[in-house]
């Protein structure tokens, strides 16, 4: 299980700050596949028509981890850059943390 919190301090490297600032981190997502990408023209007209499936269907998934990234936005200059962090099943962005001990 990995903890991240909503705020880290570090480096900024914009023209603007080049100093260790204070950033917010969000988890990346990626965004909708578009249409018009070559890849998904070229795969729609080799569908069209008759012959089935001309590509091959992925099945055999082996993983059971999603590699996690990070977005990090510094909130002095607004800009953003990425960090990607290990494998990990189960991830959380400032969850509060349990405290050690027995608890009444």
């Amino acid at each position: 299980m990995v903890n991240v919190p909503k705020e880290r301090k570090t480096y900024c490297a914009s023209a603007k700050c080049r100093k260790h600032q204070p950033h917010k981190v969000t988890q990346y997502k990626s965004g909708k596949a578009s249409n018009f990408a070559q890849g998904k023209r070229r795969y729609d007209s080799k569908q069209m028509g008759f012959g089935g499936q001309t590509k091959p269907v992925f099945h055999k998934k082996a993983k059971t981890t999603r590699k996690v990234v990070l977005r990090l936005e510094c909130k002095k200059c607004k800009t953003k850059k990425q960090l990607c962090l290990k494998r990990t099943k189960h991830f959380e962005l400032g969850a509060k943390k349990a405290e050690a001990g027995h608890q009444y």
